[in-house]
Parts: C-alpha cells; structure tokens; sequence
C-alpha cells in the first residue's frame, strides 16, 4: 500500500513509534537506505521540513551529507 502526504502524528500512529523522526533515523543508521527514502516520500510537505530540522538539531553532523541526499 502506498503512502503520500501524510503527517507526523499519522505516522507515528501507523508505524507504532513515539517519535517518526527518531524511527527514521534508526532505518537509516541500520542500513535500510530504500525503506528511509520511502518513509520520507510518504511525509507530507511540512512534515518533509520538519524532519530537515529535526536533522539539524538532535543528529550528528557526520550524518547529515548522506541524509540529505537521500532526501532529495
């Protein structure tokens, strides 16, 4: 089933975790680079910001380069 245009809270209802961004995050640290690039396809627009910020703020700067060419 796909996925598109959907919000945080909505996520984290359907994938059963506190906190989307933290999930997602944990999927790409374990490897699982077309499961993240498909968790971040089914965010909605401002949810897509929100985890860019969430990037910056609360994850190691190592990481960023390759997150964000995921992402686009």
């Amino acid at each position: 089933m796909k996925r598109y245009s959907k919000t945080v809270a909505q996520q984290c209802r359907y994938y059963e975790v506190e906190n989307i961004f933290d999930y997602m995050f944990s999927v790409y640290q374990n490897g699982n680079f077309t499961s993240f690039q498909q968790l971040y396809r089914e965010l909605c627009k401002e949810a897509r910001k929100d985890f860019i910020d969430y990037l910056f703020y609360e994850v190691e700067p190592i990481y960023w380069t390759e997150i964000l060419k995921m992402t686009v």
